[in-house]
């Protein structure tokens, strides 16, 4: 995945706190900005289940250090 998309979610974010602050939280702009962002996260969740051989850094860390209280896996 590209570090670019990551980048337009990050903007994208701060677009949809300006325009909620702006506008307020429930006006059409403020919804139509969060919309936004959830469209880029979903394109970049679909772009990582694509490229299975690449993992997250949590993924990569926990692999190192399977022990971290972060990396610890609860079943019923």
């Amino acid at each position: 995945m590209s570090n670019n998309i990551q980048d337009k979610i990050q903007d994208e974010l701060k677009a949809a706190r300006d325009a909620c602050d702006t506008t307020g939280a429930s006006s059409a702009e403020c919804a139509a900005a969060w919309d936004a962002v959830e469209e880029l996260q979903a394109e970049a969740s679909h772009q990582r289940q694509e490229d299975g051989s690449k993992k997250t850094s949590l993924e990569a860390y926990c692999d190192e250090n399977p022990d971290a209280d972060e990396c610890r896996v609860y079943e019923d």
